[in-house]
């Protein structure tokens, strides 16, 4: 079954229209700001995987921009995105079809938890008692283990909202699921507005003292997979890194970035010095010390063949970029195969081992707490 034939039995198909202000060309000598409307398009559909149906979502700006949501593992499963001639592309890896992503090893366009990225061991403390994880990833924990967020069947509906489109998700994971304490209750959700910006936010609670650490993993290649990333051009606006030994687990230490082949705080391209890198690129990047909640810009990508530019912006301390290395072939879309650096993954996070590392930000989640992250896609050509 082919992507184009991926959505099968129609629920609904809505119309949204919004009003939204933006500066046109003066028509008269006090040019003032003009209202402009904006159509919204929502088609909402029901695909079979992994023994149930998911909602998937179609929001469509009439800005160009087109996002294919799956309620099955969070996922974003297409993001059509304009170049600067107008014609709007995939931009995000995928699979052919809905039941390619029940296991989904790679995590592609996947909502990750119940802890994103790795955990020594699989193991950990907290207040005494020791918690032993799936370890999925050799050694140790990886992407919340056996059966994560990413593969759940998460309890969609749409939200409304003035001048955006929204779906509000929800996931219970029981006490004990994958090794993890408490009771979690999360909500995701998802909104693509009329300017070009996907938002992606998490919020979840806890009864039981615990461990969070949840993120959106979207493979991205800005030039619709015509090439690979290593061309892309990258900022990250970081100044440290946390270095890794062979398992991928940080030493923790924090290291700065200058004069290595980790300093993206100026533009460079993904293989320009990836050679330097032993395995290339996987490692986390420290946008900030501490947990202040504020959003900041962390990266911004540029392709000039297509002149598509992303920013992203997040409220996490750290931010993961891995460049693709461990594609392999294995997975063809639409004809295309997903080789090695065919995409590359910016993850907003907490740092990687957080629970071991009593110096790096803190993942703990207390009852009567709420976690909360936030993580913002901008998109324009230039």
């Amino acid at each position: 079954m082919k992507r184009k034939n991926l959505l099968t039995a129609v629920i609904s198909v809505g119309l949204i229209f919004g009003t939204i202000w933006s500066c046109q060309s003066p028509k008269s000598d006090n040019n003032e700001m003009e209202k402009k409307e904006i159509k919204f398009n929502v088609n909402i559909q029901e695909v079979p995987v992994g023994g149930q149906n998911a909602k998937v979502f179609t929001f469509d700006n009439g800005n160009g921009i087109q996002v294919e949501i799956s309620s099955f593992g969070g996922l974003i499963t297409k993001l059509m995105v304009p170049d600067k001639d107008g014609k709007s592309e995939n931009i995000v890896l995928g699979h052919d079809n809905l039941e390619g992503y029940d296991s989904n090893e790679g995590y592609l366009g996947a909502s990750v938890g119940r802890y994103a990225n790795r955990i020594a061991k699989g193991k950990f403390e907290l207040d005494g008692n020791v918690y032993q994880l799936a370890t999925n990833n050799g050694n140790n924990h990886l992407h919340g283990g056996l059966v994560g967020f990413s593969r759940k069947h998460w309890e969609a509906e749409m939200v409304e909202s003035e001048n955006s489109m929204k779906v509000k998700m929800t996931y219970l994971s029981p006490d004990g699921e994958e090794g993890f304490p408490g009771n979690l209750t999360t909500t995701l959700t998802f909104e693509l507005t009329a300017d070009n910006k996907l938002l992606v936010e998490f919020e979840s609670e806890t009864d039981k003292p615990t461990i969070v650490n949840l993120t959106q993993h979207g493979y991205f290649n800005l030039s619709a997979m015509r090439e690979n990333v290593l061309g892309h051009e990258l900022i990250i606006h970081a100044s440290k890194y946390t270095p890794v030994n062979d398992e991928l687990i940080p030493t923790g230490e924090l290291a700065p970035v200058k004069g290595t082949a980790f300093d993206f705080t100026q533009s460079h391209t993904v293989g320009e010095r990836i050679a330097k890198v032993p395995g290339g690129y996987d490692h986390n990047y420290v946008i900030k010390e501490n947990q202040d909640g504020e959003l900041v810009k962390m990266a911004e990508v540029y392709h000039a063949g297509s002149g598509r530019y992303m920013e992203l912006y997040g409220d996490a301390p750290g931010v993961q970029f891995y460049s693709g290395n461990f594609l392999d072939g294995s997975i063809t879309t639409e004809g295309i195969a997903y080789t090695k650096h065919m995409g590359m993954c910016l993850e907003p996070q907490v740092f990687p081992n957080s629970p071991n590392e009593p110096t790096f930000p803190t993942a703990r989640l207390n009852p009567g707490e709420k976690y909360k992250h936030r993580i913002h896609y901008h998109f324009s050509t230039k």
